[in-house]
C-alpha cells in the first residue's frame, strides 16, 4: 500500500473507533473519545508496528499476532485505554507490555515521557527499532517483568497495562502518583474486566470496571531478563 492508501486506511480506522464508541457508550459512560486521542491514532502508522506480512490488515479493528504468543491490541481498545488515562502533555506514563511499540507511540504523542517495560527481549529490541524509525525520542524501554513496575522513575502520573493479572499488582499501585490514574485489564482469563483505577490526593484508591476484555496474562514471577 502507498502512503496515501495507508493514510486513508487510518482515517477509516478512526471512523470505526468513533462508531464503536457509540455502540459501547452504555458501558464506558461516553459517546465520544477525546479528539486529541483520535488525532494521535490518525497520525501513528499502525502498519509500522505489525509484522510485515500483516501490514495489509493493520487498520482492521482487530487484534493481530506479533509473535511469541502476543498481539497488538484492537484499535478501539487502544483508543479507549488511552482516553481513560486522560493524559496531559506534562504527564509521565508507565506502560507495562511494550509489544512492538504501537501503544507507546500513541502515548508519546500525548504525554511528556513514556517508560515502557517488555518481558520478551526480542519484542523489546524490535520495538526500540520501530520507535526509533518514527523519531519517538520521549520513550525509554526496559526488558524486565512489568509486574514490579519501574521504581527508578516513580511516581508516575499515569499507568497503562496491556496484559492481565488476576489482581492489580501492588507495586504498580504504589508507583502511581496521588491524583493519578491506571488503566489495566484484570481478572481470571475468562472473566477479565478493563479497570480504571484512580488514586486521590490522600492516596485512597478507587476502581471502576469499564467493560469485559480478553488480554494475555501478566507474568507475576520474574523468569529472568526476558511481559506483555
Amino acid at each position: 500500500m502507498s502512503d496515501d492508501n495507508h493514510s486513508v486506511a487510518r482515517q477509516q480506522m478512526v471512523a470505526t473507533i468513533a462508531a464503536e464508541t457509540i455502540f459501547a457508550c452504555a458501558s464506558i459512560g461516553k459517546a465520544a473519545l477525546a479528539e486529541r486521542v483520535l488525532s494521535a491514532l490518525g497520525k501513528v502508522p499502525r502498519h509500522d508496528f505489525v509484522p510485515v506480512e500483516l501490514q495489509p490488515f493493520a487498520y482492521v479493528n482487530s487484534p493481530l499476532p506479533i509473535g511469541y504468543g502476543k498481539t497488538i491490541s484492537q484499535p478501539f481498545i487502544v483508543a479507549l485505554m488511552t482516553d481513560l488515562l486522560d493524559l496531559s502533555e506534562n504527564d509521565t506514563v508507565l506502560e507495562i507490555g511494550t509489544g512492538l511499540g504501537y501503544q507507546a507511540a500513541i502515548l508519546a504523542q500525548l504525554a511528556r515521557q513514556v517508560y515502557s517495560i517488555e518481558i520478551i527481549e526480542e519484542l523489546a529490541r524490535e520495538a526500540k527499532q520501530r520507535l526509533r524509525r518514527q523519531s519517538c525520542s520521549n520513550i525509554e524501554i526496559k526488558i524486565a517483568n512489568g509486574y514490579h513496575g519501574w521504581s527508578q522513575h516513580a511516581p508516575f502520573d499515569k499507568v497503562i497495562v496491556t496484559a492481565a493479572p488476576d489482581l492489580i499488582p501492588p507495586p504498580l499501585i504504589h508507583q502511581l502518583k496521588a491524583g493519578g490514574k491506571m488503566v489495566i485489564p484484570a481478572g481470571l482469563p475468562d472473566a477479565q474486566q478493563l479497570v480504571l483505577l484512580e488514586k486521590n490526593g490522600a492516596g485512597r484508591v478507587t476502581t471502576r470496571e469499564i467493560l469485559q476484555v480478553r488480554f494475555s496474562q501478566l507474568e507475576e514471577t520474574d523468569p529472568g531478563i526476558t511481559s506483555n
